[in-house]
This record gives structure tokens, sequence and C-alpha cells, in this order.
């Protein structure tokens, strides 16, 4: 299945602008004015807005607490750091900025193991005493159903070590550029790409190779995705992040996004959406301004196979 059933969360502990990501992170934005307890406490209604409003949809949402030492302050998306695989596979990524690899928990990866079979846990995490990084699920757009792994190259996103990936994962890589309005590369294909069961989110403009466009534009079209391609505006948005759900029952899966992205969308983009998923808008506004991130980036989706 494309989309996972469960998801697990980090309630933040010490939410803040990141100086460490801000390079790379063209989305972060430095908020005055606001106190550190006024922006904690905007920063925990968010966030436990989305964990009820998920699960009022259906949603199993696992929350774990951050540790407020070491200060962690990209704790709220942990989709970077751990991939959890439909075969048992565990997958701990190596990240970019030093103050986020203490977000790596064997704790969390024990407390899943306790509801869930990992069978293997493959940690790459080492490589990044050699300057490679690769970033989890904001790197990596995973589409399951056909093995295909899509990812934008940034400092953030190694080549190599997509290919080691995918390859163990058995995922089929295809790779592109990816720039913003001031050609700088977009940090992390999650903001500019989601792929659901029969469409996909993409960013066409932000690819400026017309042989790259051509090549993920086919490989969408041979897989029956229906396109929906998103500005360079509505990406700023965060109308990329977006994640596909699948609510406990027989409901239509649901596509959780922002509501600063749902707003960005135009009528026609949200009717195409509309028909193969209900669209869920939350409200986030203070973590993706601050943290550069929005809802794709906060969920970590689940597929290990639950223990009886």
């Amino acid at each position: 299945m494309q989309s996972a059933s469960t998801v697990f969360v980090v309630r933040p502990a010490r939410f803040g602008f990141n100086v460490e990501t801000a390079s790379s992170n063209s989305f972060q934005q430095l908020v005055s004015g606001l106190s550190m307890e006024d922006l904690q406490s905007q920063v925990a209604a968010e966030f436990d807005g989305v964990v009820l409003t998920l699960r009022s949809k259906g949603v199993q949402v696992l929350v774990f607490e951050d540790t407020p030492e070491p200060p962690k302050p990209d704790a709220v998306f942990p989709n970077n750091w751990l991939t959890l695989h439909a075969d048992g596979t565990a997958l701990l990524y190596p990240m970019c900025a030093p103050n986020r690899r203490p977000e790596r928990r064997s704790d969390i990866v024990a407390a899943l193991g306790a509801q869930f079979h990992i069978r293997q846990v493959h940690d790459v995490s080492a490589y990044e005493t050699q300057g490679r990084f690769l970033e989890g699920t904001g790197s990596i757009i995973f589409d399951h159903e056909h093995r295909i792994a899509y990812a934008c190259l940034s400092v953030r996103t190694d080549a190599e070590l997509l290919l080691q990936v995918t390859a163990r994962l058995g995922f089929q890589a295809v790779t592109f550029h990816a720039e913003d309005t001031h050609g700088q590369a977009i940090y992390h294909t999650n903001v500019m790409m989601c792929i659901g069961t029969h469409f996909a989110v993409i960013c066409l403009e932000s690819i400026p190779d017309a042989q790259e466009r051509a090549t993920i534009t086919a490989s969408l079209a041979s897989t029956g995705h229906e396109l929906v391609a998103i500005t360079l505006a509505q990406a700023a948005c965060f109308a990329g992040n977006m994640l596909t759900l699948q609510p406990a029952g027989d409901g239509p899966e649901l596509l959780a996004l922002s509501q600063r992205a749902y707003d960005a969308l135009t009528p026609q983009q949200c009717a195409i959406l509309a028909r193969y998923c209900e669209l869920v808008p939350l409200a986030i506004p203070t973590i993706e301004t601050i943290g550069g991130g929005s809802v794709r980036c906060m969920l970590a989706e689940v597929f290990l196979p639950r223990k009886n």
C-alpha cells in the first residue's frame, strides 16, 4: 500500500529556529518578537491539533516525547532520521546538521519494536563522518506500489548513498535537480513532490533541466499517476509537502497538508485531489514558518507488520 495507517510523531520540547540548517533550507524564517514561552505554547497547540485531527479521521498516531537535553530544534520532523518498511526493515539515516543527529533515538526504535516486527535495522548514519547525507523521506519520495524512489539531489541528498539504500530496499531510483526561485537547490524532495496511490503532486517549474523533467514526467505517467503540477509560489507555501494516509475502516484515503498549503491550491487542483482523497488541512503556521518544514515532515510512516 502507498499509504500508511499508522504514523509516529515527536512532541517537541525545545522547538526553535535552527541556525545549523538555515543555509540549505530557504523555507525557514526567523520570527522576532516572540518569547520562548509563547513560541513553545503555540507549537504545542499546533502539534496537538495535528494529532487530534488525524486521530479523529481514523489514523493511528503514536506520540513520543522529545527529550529537553540536548536541545533539538527540529525534533518535530522525525521523518528525516527513520523509515519503517513493510518487510520489517528499520532504516536510520545520516543527517546534515550536527544538532539534528541526537534526534535518532534507540528508545523510540525499541518502543516501536514492541508493537511491530522489526526484523533488521539498517544504519547508514555513519556516513555523516564522510560528509554524505540522506535524510529519510525528506530526501526520498517512495512510490511503494511500483518500487520507485524519487529524489532531488542536494547537500542533504547524496546520489551514491541514495543508490545504495534504494538497492537494499529493492527500489529503482529516479534522481533530478530542483531549484527555488533564487536558483538555490531545494533542500528536500518532499517540499516539491508528493506521491499518492493514483496521483502525484510535483513542482515541475523547479526542475530546470528539460530532460530531467521529461524523465520524471514519463516515469509518473507510466505508473498511472495523474499529475497535479504546482508552481514555485505554491511550493513556497508547502503545497508539495503533503502525505496520503489510510484511515481505519473502508473510508477514502486522506491527504494531510497544512492550511497554508491548502489555501495555496487552486479550486481545480483541489478538485483533482478530492477525486482520490479527503483533504485534511492542518493549521501549523508557527512550525512551518520557523521550522521550514510542514505537515508531511512531521509524520513518520509505520509500514512495519504489526505484532499480534
